[in-house]
């Protein structure tokens, strides 16, 4: 089979996702007209020309603004419908999505229409497609503790609905460790625990998010290659790393797609997998992400099969679940 076809035909998951950032800017227009919203671009084409990125902070900028316009139930459900579907064309059968209820609940949204909005798609995926899913609370990191804290007290009565609680937003100066207490209490509450780390801030991050907070997943951890000794712990205690390909260059924390570490990752035994991160913002989806390190680094279907196999073993699934994936993808192997 063609390596192009083998990629959109295999069954993965995706466990590095915001959903505020598959905020296509069509949908966007969209919802801010309904909601007498005015956005700061007068059109579709003026906003996809403002997606060029120095660095991470470029990017929140404009995914800040972009939030704006979700104001009801309804937004959200439609904002996690459309990456569903493209989840569903993409073989994308297991999904554990991330969402950022601090940047709605400053502007006054309740937790309810957030959270709502998005569960309903996410079960009706379920129903439609045979997607299964995770919700992944994330804590914004340029915020204090105490408003994370705050958040997962307003998390309380949706429990049963979030897995894991997470960590973004601006890395640099803002350390794992400014948050050790409120993930602990997290972790105290049943919830699994991801964090950030390793994107633009330092291996040191990386260490912090394995031995402070002792999260289950380092989204991004490219940084580690830096330190030797980090790469044998994660290694040792195959802790997945959510690698994002396109977001990685689109945010210049690496300079070219060629010069990407997913290949040396995988050669030194780390768990890596693929993922999209943002796409509406950074050019593709899962898939894209797959053919566009494939294309750079001459990945085999070896290589691609682990990479799925991977992101099915990193996720959050119920045993049961995951090996009904393995099996299908079995059939895929190369």
């Amino acid at each position: 089979m063609e390596i192009k076809n083998y990629i959109r035909q295999i069954p993965k998951a995706e466990l590095h996702l915001h959903i505020e950032g598959t905020f296509e800017p069509e949908l966007m227009f969209e919802i801010a007209g309904r909601n007498g919203v005015k956005l700061k671009y007068d059109s579709v084409e003026e906003l996809k020309t403002a997606y060029k990125f120095n660095n991470l902070q470029d990017f929140l900028d404009i995914y800040y603004a972009g939030t704006s316009s979700l104001q009801k139930k309804k937004d959200f459900y439609d904002l996690t419908w459309a990456y569903l579907e493209k989840a569903n064309e993409q073989n994308i059968v297991h999904t554990e999505i991330m969402f950022d209820p601090q940047a709605h609940t400053s502007r006054g949204i309740s937790f309810s229409t957030i959270i709502e909005g998005i569960h309903e798609a996410l079960e009706d995926a379920k129903e439609k497609f045979g997607v299964t899913s995770k919700l992944i609370m994330s804590f914004l990191r340029h915020l204090d503790e105490k408003s994370a804290f705050e958040t997962l007290e307003m998390s309380k009565d949706y429990k049963q609905w979030i897995t894991a609680v997470g960590l973004d937003s601006s890395e640099v100066g803002h350390p794992p460790s400014k948050f050790k207490n409120v993930f602990e209490k997290a972790k105290e509450e049943g919830f699994r625990v991801v964090a950030h780390a390793g994107e633009e801030g330092p291996p040191e991050y990386v260490w912090e998010a394995v031995n402070l907070l002792e999260v289950d997943r380092i989204d991004h951890g490219n940084r580690s290659l830096e330190d030797d000794k980090l790469v044998e712990t994660l290694v040792e205690k195959k802790i997945p790393l959510t690698v994002c390909p396109l977001s990685n260059v689109k945010l210049r924390n690496v300079d070219k797609i060629e010069n990407h570490p997913i290949k040396t990752m995988l050669n030194k035994g780390l768990f890596a997998t693929v993922n999209s991160d943002d796409p509406a913002y950074f050019g593709g989806y899962v898939n894209e992400n797959y053919i566009a390190v494939t294309d750079a680094l001459n990945l085999s279907g070896n290589d691609i099969f682990t990479l799925a196999k991977n992101s099915i073993e990193a996720s959050f699934l119920e045993e049961e679940r995951k090996q009904e994936i393995l099996r299908d993808l079995n059939d895929f192997r190369s």
